[in-house]
């Protein structure tokens, strides 16, 4: 074989192994990462003693290319580092920040990294929030320099967005406060909201082989939630209004209208964020509202995901009840009582955690779906004391293992960590749909399981990302409307871009929750 042919099914051999395609040497990819790579290697040394000149000349050419990458990844650096500087000066104008601090910013060692961790400080630090998204080289801004900062009210420039690229994210861990729960709702099986725990169920260890045949009852016992029906934030918005006492700010009275918050969201919405940066498929829109100094973010159904929901197979249709029977098997309705997997399955009922927490410079009050609890009497208080549920396919290979880490761990840990679920039981299932093992995933494990992976996800990656996807929303979200809409768009690959929209059907903020907010005294729902 031509040593250039074999070097370059080489490369794309490797590329391979990360990225599920097949290439000339199956034969090297069909195998273990460590065997691929001795096999590899052997036949490169056989190579390099059949033809030492051509090996030689292709190391030259090889030490070429990686010069000009280092030249290249130098002009980003120094590009990016010239919008910081035009951002320095435009935030020196203001005079929210100190000229020494900064110069002190800009004096870490010179590089992207150094830069980025100390203007993530000053963000911080950064209380007035007029250099809140606007000093970071994560912002892409296409406008002069002397054009002015929107103000309150003004429309934000729209060629504004914000890039995902993962490497600009590669900094300290941001500083994410111990999540609290401060309330709970429940959703009965007409989907009416209770502001209790009724829905709270109770995890019942199973055997770890349970054969748990996840198939049973799809036909005869199962009543599917209405896909059609957009809820937005409206169950969250009825356990706000139930509880503003809990939510007033700091020195003011309890019937106060105004929350001691940043953003109001779903968990979901959060866990796309977090996700983003490792996300190669499916793109995402959110709506933001500004309403009484606090950010709510709704999301928007994309054209995709509704053809992706119109065109659902059955096949697609009965995988996704799966998940829901796992539950049934492994949860009870009361602390003493046990699983009922033979009556009817309605997901419509729900149990929901509310918890606040900070990440970085901003306040957040988010809501999830918990499946059970702990039913131990000296477990921890709540959230520490929930359990996350999942079923995924067994694992038979290496490779299928790997893109488990990376791919299947980076969603079960970015959904966890944020409501400080401490850990996910997981059922591997066969293609019939039996749950032939079981096992425990603690949350603060998993950086360490996928630690060795290739080009795998980072923790730090995926928060810094959802703190500065919240700074560009505090720097662009400035009317305070409930009518008016921020629409953040984003698909894979691409920037976060943003539009303007006023009175149209993005609004979400239902009339009966600005009326109730804008009162002077708190109402009390069931």
């Amino acid at each position: 074989m031509h040593i250039l042919s074999f070097l370059v099914n080489f490369g794309v051999n490797l590329f391979a192994l990360d990225n599920e395609s097949h290439t000339a040497m199956d034969v090297a990819a069909s195998r273990d990462r460590m065997d691929c790579v001795r096999f590899l290697d052997a036949a490169s040394s056989q190579q390099t003693n059949q033809n030492p000149k051509k090996v030689a000349n292709l190391k030259k050419e090889a030490i070429k290319e990686a010069e000009k990458g280092i030249q290249l990844c130098e002009k980003v650096k120094k590009k990016h580092q010239s919008k910081m500087d035009k951002m320095q000066h435009r935030a020196d104008n203001t005079g929210s920040v100190s000229e020494a601090s900064m110069a002190s910013a800009f004096s870490k060692g010179g590089t992207m990294s150094g830069i980025n961790e100390q203007f993530s400080k000053l963000i911080a630090a950064d209380k007035s929030g007029s250099l809140t998204a606007r000093v970071k080289g994560t912002l892409q801004k296409n406008r002069p320099q002397n054009q002015s900062v929107p103000s309150r009210g003004q429309n934000p420039d729209s060629s504004l967005s914000l890039s995902t690229r993962r490497e600009l994210y590669e900094r300290d861990f941001p500083v994410y406060k111990q999540p609290v729960e401060v309330g709970c709702f429940s959703l009965d099986s007409e989907r009416r909201f209770f502001n209790d725990g009724r829905q709270m169920r109770y995890y019942v260890e199973p055997d770890r082989s349970p054969n748990f045949d996840l198939r049973d009852g799809y036909k005869d016992r199962f009543i599917k939630r209405d896909d059609s029906v957009k809820e937005k934030l409206d169950h969250m918005l009825r356990w706000i209004l139930a509880n503003r006492s809990k939510l007033s700010a700091r020195g003011t009275t309890a019937s106060s209208c105004d929350l001691d918050i940043d953003f109001v969201t779903w968990r979901g919405h959060l866990t796309k964020l977090l996700t983003a940066p490792y996300e190669t498929r499916e793109g995402w829109q959110l709506a933001v509202t500004r309403f009484r100094g606090t950010l709510y973010i709704s999301e928007v159904e994309t054209e995709a995901a509704r053809r992706d929901q119109e065109n659902r197979t059955e096949r697609h249709e009965e995988m996704m009840y799966w998940g829901y029977k796992f539950e049934q098997y492994t949860c009870a309705d009361t602390v003493h009582g046990q699983p009922d997997p033979g009556g009817v399955l309605n997901t419509n009922e729900a149990f929901c955690t509310v918890v606040q927490t900070r990440l970085a410079d901003h306040r957040l009050l988010f809501s999830g779906e918990v499946d059970c609890r702990d039913k131990d009497p000296n477990a921890p208080a709540a959230p520490a004391c929930y359990i996350e549920l999942k079923t995924s396919a067994e694992i038979c290979t290496p490779k299928q293992r790997s893109n488990f880490h990376r791919f299947k761990l980076l969603k079960w840990w970015a959904q966890s960590f944020l409501p400080g679920v401490p850990r996910v039981v997981a059922g591997f299932r066969d293609e019939e749909g039996v749950v032939v093992a079981m096992e425990t995933f603690p949350i603060s494990k998993i950086s360490h399981l996928i630690k060795n992976e290739h080009n795998c996800w980072k923790p730090t990656v995926c928060m810094n990302f959802c703190s500065d996807f919240l700074s560009f929303v505090k720097h662009i979200a400035t009317e305070d409307n409930p009518s008016v809409v921020y629409l953040l768009s984003w698909e894979p690959r691409r920037d976060v871009t943003f539009s303007v929209h006023r009175d149209s059907p993005y609004c979400f903020l239902p009339h009966w929750f600005v009326e109730e907010m804008t009162s002077s005294q708190p109402s009390h729902q069931s």
